[in-house]
């Protein structure tokens, strides 16, 4: 099992974009969590979004949101990421990874000793 943090950036496409377009990229951004949620063998531990306090979009660190999660393998890892590539926004013209960007962090988990 690994630890895997998610760090998952907005681009400056969806800071463009009209106001419906934005609410489909959420429909989108919505099932791409959905889908890793469903992910044989993956936990969610938590989701953070530092959207409030961070304007305009994430290129590097600090990033916009965060998933937090148990995964079994790096496969399911790549499958996780993979969902930003093949998850449509709207009419399917354009994918997920047009408005916001995803990189993976694997570990494991650390326990603080007694």
């Amino acid at each position: 099992m690994h630890r895997v943090l998610f760090c998952i950036g907005i681009n400056q496409n969806f800071m463009n974009a009209t106001a419906e377009e934005g609410k489909q990229v959420w429909q989108a951004f919505s099932q791409m969590m959905q889908g890793i949620d469903e992910l044989p063998d993956v936990t969610i531990l938590g989701i953070m979004d530092d959207d409030r306090i961070m304007v305009g979009p994430s290129t590097t660190a600090p990033w916009t949101a965060y998933i937090m999660a148990d995964v079994p393998d790096y496969e399911t890892v790549v499958a996780a990421c993979n969902f930003f590539r093949t998850i449509p926004v709207g009419d399917g013209t354009y994918k997920l990874w047009k408005y916001a960007r995803v990189e993976a962090r694997i570990g494991r988990e650390l326990v603080v000793p007694e």
